[in-house]
């Protein structure tokens, strides 16, 4: 396989929301949300990054993005070292865009759509005129000229969202990261949006990071799905492998809990796997294998050694200790 474009190693961002303790004895709360994460993205790939709220997916999203800065680890693209960096250079900029999750908080109220569309040209394409590429951004994402004088009131959330996505084209960018753009859509419009996507990929040869709660959705959109649970991904697969053949049991767990409408879809879910208690605190992560509290599979040492991921060849990765490294 070749080089990747996005190469994220032992990714990690604390978040200090508050103090505990008595007066002199104080000390901080730190909720781990992103705790030592590392995937590689390859050009013209979709990665899914699948996980429940409060997973830390979207933080590893606005970290990759450079909203945030990582507490630890490494983050390259396109062979440069972006993570540490306070400020990047323009060119690596506008190569990683992203479209948020809710389209209209996402766009400015006061601003027309030539305005919002105009804004990226300004800062990272002086050189062309703006007119032709705001007319030229429409028209690859589906909309008319005319849609440049409405405002985001005007639009529907459709609308909103593929707005984002033409706002996230307009810098030519080789990887765009996309935080669940479609959950706040409904099911006829989803559909759209995705199909919009896939063909722009085509059509541009983008890279993909698509974050989402949704793993039904991943197995039509993804060439590899990660896994996260509570700042870790606990298994990454070939997308064909993954539905085929999951192995860590929070996965198993996910997959036989979608739903299914013909036998077919029914033969192909996982034995129903049950998980026991409630997610844990994001302040308070249980020691050893996060998921032990509520796996149907602990053992006792689940509670007290943090497993290592376990290669299971063509590209499936799994951390649990029911997959022993030389095993």
């Amino acid at each position: 396989m070749s080089q990747p474009i996005l190469s994220v190693q032992h990714l990690k961002k604390y978040f200090v929301v508050g103090q505990t303790g008595m007066l002199g004895k104080r000390q901080p709360i730190t909720v781990k949300a992103v705790d030592g994460v590392s995937f590689d993205v390859f050009s013209g790939e979709t990665l899914g990054l699948v996980g429940e709220s409060g997973s830390g997916k979207s933080t590893v999203a606005y970290t990759v993005v450079g909203m945030y800065k990582p507490t630890a680890g490494k983050i390259r693209f396109m062979n440069t070292e972006i993570g540490t960096n306070d400020k990047r250079p323009k060119e690596l900029q506008k190569a990683i865009q992203i479209v948020f999750q809710d389209p209209g908080s996402s766009l400015n109220p006061r601003q027309n759509i030539k305005q919002i569309l105009e804004m990226p040209l300004r800062v990272h394409r002086k050189d062309r005129n703006r007119l032709e590429m705001v007319i030229y951004l429409l028209e690859i994402v589906g909309l008319p000229p005319e849609a440049m004088y409405k405002y985001p009131r005007m639009l529907s959330g459709g609308e909103k969202q593929i707005i984002g996505i033409a706002r996230a084209l307009a810098t030519n960018p080789s990887l765009v990261i996309l935080d669940e753009p479609t959950s706040a859509l409904d099911v006829s419009v989803q559909a759209k949006t995705i199909n919009l996507l896939l063909e722009l990929q085509k059509q541009f040869n983008l890279s993909y990071l698509f974050i989402t709660h949704d793993l039904s959705l991943m197995r039509n959109v993804a060439s590899r799905v990660a896994i996260m649970y509570l700042g870790k991904i606990c298994e990454i697969a070939n997308t064909a492998d993954f539905f085929r053949n999951p192995l860590h049991p929070y996965t198993q767990m996910l997959l036989s809990s979608i739903p299914v409408v013909s036998e077919e879809e029914e033969a192909l879910r996982p034995t129903k796997v049950i998980s026991r208690g409630e997610i844990p605190s994001p302040v308070n992560i249980p020691k050893g294998c996060s998921f032990h509290t509520r796996c149907p599979f602990v053992m006792p040492h689940c509670s007290e050694v943090d497993p290592e991921f376990t290669d299971m060849g063509n590209g499936h990765s799994v951390r649990c200790h029911l997959y022993p490294q030389g095993g």
